[in-house]
């Protein structure tokens, strides 16, 4: 979907002026560069080439298809949607926009809410519910192509971990310009220290390794959807300086070290994931790979949490189980957390220095 409203929020990457809306593209009134509007969403990717680019570009993570069709928030992913509900709080009115949305999964979880959302991602690998139901754009965090103080909240899901930490200066910079004054942002990411209960999560870890390598389940995904992880932020106080230059300050954080979470994601449903994929296979032996197997599979498991029955009933109840995860643990400073940031100053310290010495240098 491309409305009237996301029209009017845009600009070009590349010079920041207005876009005026011609047939099949966007043409920008200062220098004239094209846009494609593209199947439901808008690619207003910048010109520059930035030698830093993330490895969900890679067609290969995305072989199996979960981009395309949207499950209910469940698991771990349920984790963040709640924590997400109770920081941000989307409500009817609110502008929203979600930074790296990925397949836009989040974008459809949080329609009922009433907020007008906008998703952006680098790689167009949008699901089919997103792309009916929202506005999307096709972008770099680097160069937000939205006008100065647009959103009144935003949101960043597992993005801060995958910059260098001169991308990350370039990204929050970007986020403080389209988030206006006393806006919010709401952030799950971590940084490298940890507490010792990273113990627990690492002694999960390798029973999953353990698990593969007698072939009971396959993290190769998992693997790679983690490849380019950079973890810029060294601490807490390293986070606080980060997002100081970009005019914005902590309103509210809480850890997340997974132990429950580790545990049922990456041991108990990579086991069953691996178990539907070989029961599909007794069933359709003509099936060509493993991977078209569990696809299948996968498939099939949708469909039946689309129905909102005993499965769905069951998956909720365990995710309000990894809840504990944050209860119990979620006061102790480690390296996962939910942070709310708010909105400071009138620009990014990073915007002012830039402008000062544009000011002061000789004509």
């Amino acid at each position: 979907m491309i409305s009237a409203a996301l029209l009017a929020l845009v600009r070009c990457p590349d010079c920041r002026g207005e876009l005026q809306d011609e047939t099949g593209s966007l043409v920008c009134r200062s220098c004239g560069r094209r846009r494609v509007k593209g199947p439901g969403y808008l690619d207003l990717r910048p010109s520059i080439t930035f030698a830093e680019q993330t490895k969900y570009l890679d067609d290969a993570l995305h072989a199996d298809h979960r981009h395309e069709t949207v499950s209910p928030a469940l698991l771990q992913a349920g984790v963040r949607q709640r924590m997400l509900q109770r920081f941000l709080r989307p409500a009817a009115g609110d502008l929203i926009i979600d930074l790296g949305c990925g397949s836009g999964r989040s974008l459809v979880w949080n329609r009922e809410s009433g907020a007008n959302m906008v998703g952006i991602d680098v790689a167009p690998y949008f699901a089919a519910q997103a792309i009916e139901g929202g506005d999307l754009v096709l972008g770099d965090l680097r160069r937000l192509p939205f006008a100065e103080g647009a959103f009144a909240k935003g949101y960043a899901l597992d993005v801060f971990e995958h910059l260098s930490r001169d991308a990350l200066g370039e990204v929050l910079s970007e986020i403080g310009r389209v988030i206006r004054p006393g806006g919010q942002v709401f952030a799950y990411s971590h940084v490298r220290k940890n507490s010792a209960l990273a113990g627990g999560l690492r002694a999960v870890n390798a029973l999953a390794r353990g698990l593969e390598r007698v072939g009971l389940v396959d993290l190769g995904q998992e693997r790679l959807r983690k490849s380019d992880h950079l973890n810029p932020l060294a601490d807490i106080p390293d986070l606080e300086r980060a997002i100081k230059a970009a005019g914005f300050r902590i309103a509210r954080i809480r850890y997340y070290t997974p132990l429950i979470g580790a545990f049922v994601e990456n041991v108990l449903m990579r086991v069953a994931e691996r178990g539907l994929g070989r029961w599909s296979a007794r069933r359709a032996p003509s099936s060509d790979a493993p991977a078209a197997q569990a696809r299948l599979a996968r498939s099939a498991a949708k469909a039946r949490l689309a129905r909102h029955g005993m499965l769905y009933q069951g998956l909720r109840a365990v995710t309000t189980m990894m809840m504990l995860d944050v209860w119990i643990f979620g006061g102790i400073s480690t390296g996962p957390f939910f942070v709310l940031l708010e909105r400071t100053s009138s620009e990014p310290a990073s915007s002012r220095a830039g402008r000062s010495i544009l000011e002061t240098a000789p004509s």
